[in-house]
């Protein structure tokens, strides 16, 4: 089975080394996201999900090639070709460690990427969601402070409303990576359970080497993130979790065409300000 993809460089690993069509056929969970590391960092919950399991497969999809990405120590004098090579290295040690069915390395350009009229990005995720077709898709968030986060949520929001609606994912979740969720009502949050395994998540984390020690903490970051979410998620009972992550709710939006993603977004953003002028206004005697 050989898939063209659109950008050079682009490539599928497949850990395992199964023939690619049956690795893509166990795919039940999909994880579509800007750079090399972020489905470690946002899609842990799916990466459970599938690890260790026949029933379930999780395939990763990073969009971009990594080449605009902060370096120092060892890698302080890497060209952005040098670095590239590096990060496509470690998605697939993650991809191995994590069990993942398979990775699509993309290898798009980030302005690529942030361009609404790319048809090659477009393509390729077309073909992506044809071939696994996941009952679980996650992305980031359309609240998150990254430009090119934030264009490929938009990508993949477009891609899933070109497929046939019965082939669509059952569910598709925005995650959390440069903004936290945790200002989403309790009620719009969705809660995932992420402390199983905890050696497994840091070893996930560890391996982007060139992101950790090029001077972004991210693992440390993520880790406490996680445990911040679950002590603070209810502060008037005992935590259920010692780890979670938020997501927000996409299925809706990919299945209406005519909704918009900011006002799907604000929406969101305004139960949560109602939430706090009722306390306000309730607690103030108004």
């Amino acid at each position: 089975m050989s898939l063209q993809l659109k950008a050079a460089g682009a490539e599928i690993y497949i850990p395992n080394n199964q023939p690619i069509a049956e690795a893509l056929k166990r795919t039940t969970h999909l994880g579509l996201c800007a750079h090399q590391d972020d489905l470690e960092f946002m899609a842990y919950h799916g990466i459970l999900e599938c690890f260790g399991r026949k029933d379930r497969g999780f395939t990763g999809v990073t969009v971009t090639n990594g080449s605009g990405s902060a370096r120092d120590s060892h890698y302080k004098d890497y060209t952005d070709e040098q670095m590239m090579e590096v990060r496509k290295l470690e998605q697939k040690k993650a991809a191995y460690v994590g069990e993942y069915a398979a990775h699509f390395l993309l290898n798009h350009p980030s302005k690529a990427v942030k361009d609404p009229k790319d048809a090659n990005v477009a393509a390729d995720l077309d073909l992506v969601l044809a071939q696994t077709k996941p009952e679980v898709v996650y992305t980031h968030n359309f609240a998150d402070k990254h430009d090119t986060h934030v264009a490929v949520a938009l990508r993949v929001v477009a891609a899933i409303r070109r497929m046939p609606k019965a082939e669509r994912p059952k569910k598709v979740i925005a995650c959390e990576v440069w903004r936290s969720l945790d200002w989403l009502c309790d009620s719009d949050k969705v809660v995932m359970a992420v402390d199983d395994h905890e050696n497994l998540a840091d070893a996930l984390m560890g391996v982007f080497d060139s992101q950790i020690c090029g001077g972004k903490r991210y693992d440390l970051a993520t880790r406490g993130r996680r445990l911040a979410n679950a002590t603070y998620f209810e502060s008037h009972a005992v935590d259920k979790s010692k780890a979670l992550a938020w997501g927000m709710d996409l299925t809706a939006l990919v299945n209406d065409e005519s909704a918009d993603p900011f006002d799907f977004t604000k929406s969101y953003i305004d139960r949560f300000a109602a939430e706090v002028k009722e306390r306000v206004s309730r607690l103030a005697g108004k």
